[in-house]
Parts: structure tokens; sequence; C-alpha cells
């Protein structure tokens, strides 16, 4: 397959010497790698390329083979990059991303662009979806691609465009704009409001405590700020994202530690209940990020104004 990136590789016992491969990796394979790496995840690469994680698995293995080298270091419960992956990475994930953009352009003959975005799935739902009308209304032009797969973002990964990252500081190496950052509140559905009036404190030794696996030391960061020892709760329910830690607690799993500005439609309309008035406080901040060259763009110019304009009161 001729798609312009060639490998070498140095033959075996003549040192410095190079030789091209007998056939150039196939694309997929490639596409893989870069989404492996990205996560350092089989499991969680499958998870976006729609294969299961064995394929995946597969695919690394008939690469390194074909390159003659390791790529990953594949430990018990963990993926590194060696410095020959870290190298890889680093030259064929522009290279497939300019394809994809030259692929979309060539697509594309009626002036229309696509715009894709990678937001975490409960600001994507909460502060993004219900405003995006505006924005797709004032640009019929530009179609958007969203992507809420990854939990917690806190890199902008070459398969978009533009992203929601949550971090402490501006993120290195991207154009960045702060949106807002946001404080955590316990809450819990109202029917269980009276149990947390007539308990107070000793509620959490009645209800379960549901923890956001994104944000593990959250719950005795709370405490501290409130004042009391670390929750001991009766049971304790964890999911892998902030949105389904909502959710469970609006149908009444137990009481969850969540983002205020995110929640607050939830907040307004009574679907959820403060446990206690104590907002506590975080280093982190929501970042709209993409990269120098594609910050020039015009729909990556639309959204970045329209986005500065939606959130500047959040």
């Amino acid at each position: 397959m001729g798609y312009g990136i060639c490998f070498i590789k140095r033959a075996a016992g003549h040192h410095g010497q190079t030789m091209r491969l007998s056939r150039p990796p196939p694309l997929k394979n490639l596409r893989a790698f870069c989404v492996s790496a990205r996560h350092l995840s089989f499991r969680l690469a499958a998870e976006e390329l729609c294969l299961t994680p064995s394929a995946v698995s597969h695919q690394m293995k008939e690469l390194e083979t074909l390159l003659g080298m390791r790529l990953f270091e594949r430990r018990t419960r963990s993926l590194e990059l060696t410095a020959a992956g870290v190298r890889l990475r680093e030259e064929v994930e522009p290279l497939l991303d300019g394809l994809d953009r030259a692929l979309a352009r060539l697509a594309r003959q009626d002036g229309r662009e696509t715009l894709r975005v990678r937001a975490p799935a409960l600001f994507a739902n909460e502060m993004l979806i219900p405003r995006l009308e505006e924005f797709c209304e004032a640009h019929p032009l530009i179609d958007v691609q969203l992507d809420t797969r990854d939990p917690r973002p806190m890199a902008h990964p070459a398969s978009a465009d533009v992203s929601i990252v949550i971090a402490d500081t501006p993120p290195p190496g991207v154009r960045s704009s702060r949106l807002f950052s946001t404080p955590l509140t316990a809450v819990c559905a109202p029917q269980h409001a009276g149990r947390v009036a007539r308990l107070g404190r000793a509620v959490f030794g009645a209800l379960p405590l549901i923890v956001d696996r994104t944000r593990p030391l959250a719950w005795s960061s709370w405490a501290e700020e409130v004042g009391l020892e670390r929750p001991a709760p009766r049971q304790v329910i964890e999911f892998d994202t902030m949105i389904a830690a909502v959710r469970a607690a609006e149908h009444g799993l137990g009481i969850a530690l969540v983002p205020v500005v995110l929640c607050q439609s939830w907040i307004r309309t009574g679907a959820l209940v403060r446990v206690f008035a104590v907002e506590l406080p975080t280093p982190e901040a929501y970042y709209l990020v993409s990269r120098p060259r594609d910050a020039e763009r015009a729909p990556v110019k639309a959204l970045t104004r329209w986005a500065l304009a939606q959130y500047a009161a959040a």
C-alpha cells in the first residue's frame, strides 16, 4: 500500500547499515499503534477502534515483527513505550493526522469543513450540547464530530482538532484558552434529604459513598475542608466517569462529590440536593486547546471565540 510513509530498519549484524522493509506496515496497524500509545492500554485502544483487546495486541505484535523492534514494554497491569515506540509515535502520528486531513479535504468539494472535538462526557452533556445549536446555526458549513470517550482528558490527542482538557496549569505545547474551574460539592437524591437533615455527618454511615475513579483523593480532600475525618461509609460504589457518578447519585445510590458548575441543572431543578453547603475548591480548570497549526484554521477559531463567549460567566 503506497501512502507515502517509508520505514527503514537496521540490517541485523551490520551496524550503521539500513535496508528497506520488505513491505510497509498496514495503515490499520499504525493507527492502532498511535491509539495504543496515546492510551498506554490495549483495552482502551480497542474501545476507541471498535476492536477487541486481543485484536489490537495481535496488530502490535505484527507491527513489532515487521519493524524488528519492540514498541511496548508489557507490564502486568500497564504498558510503557520503548524508546523506539516514542520515536515511532512522534514520526507517525503527525503523518496520519495529515493524511486524514487530506482525505477530508478531497471528500468535501462544497466548502464544508469537519471540526473534530474531544470533551469529557459530563462537560459535553451539560455545557456543550445544550448550547451547540447556536454555534451550528451560525456556522452551517462546519460539521461537528464530538468524541466523549475519554472520562478525564488531560492531553490533546492527534485525533481531535479541539479538545476540552482538565489540568492544573495551561497544557504545554498547545494553544490553550482557560474556560473555568469548578469546585466540588456533596450531593444526593431528594429522597435522601430527610435522612441527611436528621443524621447530619452521621449520614455517611447510612448511605453508600459514590466515588469517581478519576478523582480518587477527592473525598479525602473534601473531608479535610469540612473538618471531618474521611467518611467511613457503609458501602463504596466506584464509577469510571464523573457522569456515571452523577447519574448514580440522581438515582439514589448514595452520596457523590460532583463539580458544581457542571451539575447546576440537576441542583437547580431539585434532581440532586446538596448534603452540605461546603464547596471544595480544586486547582483544576477546563481548558480549550488545539495544536498551534490548527489554531489558525477558521473552524477552530470560530469554536474558540464561541466557547470563550459562552463560558465567560461560568
